[in-house]
């Protein structure tokens, strides 16, 4: 069976502009695959990487990477999905950007009946990647309640999600963020303590808030601007997660630095390394939905735009106006 689709594709990349419509075939699914006909689509800062080459793919390339909908067929040896199932996803290759696709069944997972399109597909990419970060990427010892961690942009989507769950495991979140509103957002959303990381100096304020200890861990997607005082806000032993790069890459690291600082650990993880099989997926999913269905969590859709607005989506994630998580609507 193939149908006539809409999909979002680059044939270079560079700005907003260069994101276009393209008809495009969707047949029937391989073996190990699934069809997908998508209801709503997650926006992400990593398809702005995608889009500009920062992060390159073979070209032309069609972005997205998250999404919910309904399965429409599925591909010998696919066991756990049937026609019908509503189903979310966080995956590879991107590509999410299009009515709908033929995509690995590894990557897909059941979407329960509580959480609706919109919400599953804000939630996949960020919630994962929330889970990744707060109970799979753990400094020496790991985390208990009470202990203290530093997370960087925090009224973003994977923020605010980070900081629920933070709170929900009994640990005080620092949040920074580039406004009063959005640290005033953090708050709201458990996090123990904000700064304005435009007003103050970040690291010599944990240090106050932690009776100069520093924190066991720093979460950074910020990369460029924030890296140094990052690594000045930890603890000896601390660890440094650098997983984004929003304001650009972080500089080059000397080990030294590391040793004087007081024996720091760094490391930069990404999600598709954790999500390695269907099993893994499954059990990461499972542990985001429990949180999202407990309602320990909650997932802000602050930005909802029509695909066909997909220029303006991006022009404005890019210029950080966005709160919170967007979707894209099919």
């Amino acid at each position: 069976m193939s149908r006539g689709e809409k999909a979002v594709q680059i044939e270079a990349p560079g700005g907003p502009e260069v994101l276009h419509w393209v008809d495009v075939e969707v047949g029937a699914p391989g073996p190990g695959e699934v069809r997908i006909r998508h209801q709503a689509l997650g926006l992400n800062y990593i398809d702005v990487y995608h889009r500009s080459g920062a992060y390159p793919l073979p070209l032309p390339a069609r972005l997205g990477m998250e999404a919910a909908g309904i399965i429409e067929a599925v591909g010998e040896g696919v066991t756990h999905l049937e026609v019908g199932d509503r189903a979310a996803y966080a995956s590879q290759p991107p590509g999410a950007y299009a009515t709908a696709r033929v995509m690995p069944a590894r990557c897909v997972v059941r979407l329960p009946e509580a959480i609706d399109f919109e919400t599953g597909a804000a939630m996949m990419l960020k919630g994962l990647t929330a889970q990744y970060l707060l109970r799979r990427t753990l400094p020496q010892g790991g985390l208990a309640a009470g202990d203290f961690v530093l997370f960087h942009a925090a009224a973003g989507g994977v923020g605010l999600i980070a900081c629920q769950w933070a709170k929900a495991l009994g640990l005080n979140l620092i949040a920074t963020a580039g406004s009063d509103e959005k640290c005033a957002l953090a708050l709201r959303s458990g996090a123990a303590h904000a700064i304005n990381y435009r007003r103050e100096d970040f690291a010599a304020r944990v240090k106050d808030i932690t009776d100069g200890r520093g924190v066991k861990v720093v979460y950074d997607s910020v990369g460029l601007d924030t890296f140094e005082g990052s690594l000045n806000s930890l603890a000896p032993f601390g660890l440094l997660v650098s997983f984004g790069n929003a304001s650009g890459f972080a500089p080059p690291l000397q080990l030294g630095q590391l040793a004087a600082k007081g024996s720091l650990y760094v490391t930069r993880p990404t999600l598709f390394t954790h999500l390695s099989s269907r099993e893994i997926t499954q059990e990461m999913a499972d542990d985001l939905f429990a949180v999202v269905g407990s309602g320990a969590v909650k997932i802000h859709v602050e930005q909802r735009y029509p695909l066909e607005q997909i220029v303006q989506a991006h022009r404005d994630l890019e210029a950080r106006k966005t709160i919170g998580s967007g979707v894209l609507l099919v």
